[in-house]
């Protein structure tokens, strides 16, 4: 894969950022927008706006075709066995949201367990300690080894008869932990519980097959895999779906109304109440096809070798503390001896360099570490070796500035 030849088609990396090019290292938050992306959605403003499902006038069919068109590219993506399974959202927290608030409050009881894991995003404990709060079901947390990853012995020992739901991350956004989804959801399933997969991490950097992981629910974001913020997914079984009542009401989602009970539509529209984010699903659409023009395996291979390279790297600095398993996704989450890790993102935003600095959205997994905050450099597949090369010199140079200073 040509990593530079790529990178030119994100307009925002051709620029110079306190007098030195631009060096992006903050994909895990979210990712530039390719030309592609940024031209459908123009083109969807500036030729077919209009609301979908309403209108039979001409614009109302096209905006409507391209949105459906969305669906099905999703579909595809993931693997999902029909388009009803594909429930457009602002994004993977309202994704777990929804199956927090409708599956977990009507399937969860007291006494039931909620199986998830300290390194998730606050996006994925939350929810679900709410859920918790709700029904006086038990949080339960499978074991942390040393580096931070988990074992599927644990696994099976901590999800139990009494489990209800399992919330995983399918990459965690600290660590870069890759967890074995497949297995993971074979023992939820064997014990009688669902599992819900934050895809955030997982569906931009690899091929995701739903129907292969035998995952009930699965969530991600556009916005991290090259399409506009404010539009996500929730797939979920159609089964699981069908019995899940709605969490918002209002226009496009119902069937029928009467003055005192109402009727919903079929999947997927009737978790889709109001007008949906129509220019965020073309512009999801488009990224879906710019990345299966360049292909999953290729970014996923790409990234493998980034990831083994910048461990390389990053460790012949002397007094750094780099966090998670040696198998992990592309990103590196670290800190520098005596430096606070938001002078370190400062001082590497002085030389072009954009990190990401602070708790990450995992105080559990800070407080696991026992650290206040950490300093996380992610890749892209627009990423070369020259990027980690600029890092790490970033880092020497930003050790030497703070040892003279002490």
């Amino acid at each position: 894969m040509d990593a530079k030849a790529i990178r030119q088609m994100f307009p925002i990396l051709d620029q110079e950022i306190n007098g030195h090019p631009l060096v992006y290292l903050d994909s895990s938050a979210t990712s530039q927008k390719p030309i592609p992306v940024i031209e459908a959605v123009d083109n969807y403003y500036r030729q077919n706006n209009a609301n979908v499902h309403r209108g039979v006038h001409t614009l109302g069919s096209r905006a409507t075709d391209q949105y459906e068109g969305a669906r099905e590219k999703v579909r595809r993506f993931i693997n999902a066995s029909s388009t009803a399974e594909v429930i457009f959202t602002r994004g993977t927290t309202t994704a777990i949201n929804t199956v927090a608030s409708s599956f977990g409050r009507a399937n969860v009881k007291a006494g039931d367990e909620i199986v998830i894991t300290q390194t998730e995003h606050h996006s994925n404990i939350i929810p679900w300690q709410q859920v918790a709060k709700v029904t006086g079901a038990t949080l339960k947390f499978i074991p942390l080894q040393e580096d931070g990853s988990i074992t599927l012995e644990d696994a099976r020992n901590t999800i139990t008869p009494n489990t209800k739901v399992v919330a995983i991350a399918h990459v965690s956004n600290v660590l870069g932990t890759i967890h074995p989804i497949k297995e993971i959801a074979k023992i939820a399933h064997d014990n009688g519980a669902v599992i819900l997969v934050d895809g955030a991490q997982g569906a931009p950097h690899m091929k995701v097959d739903v129907q292969d992981l035998d995952c009930d629910f699965y969530a991600f974001s556009g916005h991290k895999m090259c399409a506009p913020t404010g539009i996500g997914v929730l797939y979920g079984k159609k089964q699981l779906l069908e019995e899940m009542e709605p969490i918002e009401f209002g226009g496009e989602m119902i069937d029928f109304v009467n003055l005192y009970d109402s009727t919903w539509k079929e999947l997927p529209w009737k978790f889709e109440g109001g007008t949906p984010i129509i220019a965020g699903a073309v512009g999801l659409g488009a990224a879906i096809d710019f990345l299966n023009e360049i292909g999953m395996d290729t970014i996923h291979e790409h990234e493998k070798k980034l990831a083994v390279y910048v461990m390389e790297r990053i460790r012949t600095i002397d007094g750094i503390n780099v966090y998670g398993p040696e198998n992990r996704a592309s990103l590196v989450t670290f800190n520098l001896d005596d430096v606070h890790p938001h002078d370190v993102a400062t001082a590497l935003d002085s030389y072009g360099i954009a990190v990401r600095a602070g708790h990450h959205c995992c105080q559990p997994l800070m407080k696991w570490l026992n650290v206040a905050a950490t300093a996380r450099a992610s890749f892209y597949m627009y990423n070369t070796e020259e990027d980690v090369d600029q890092l790490v010199d970033g880092l020497l140079k930003t050790k030497e500035f703070f040892g003279n200073v002490f």
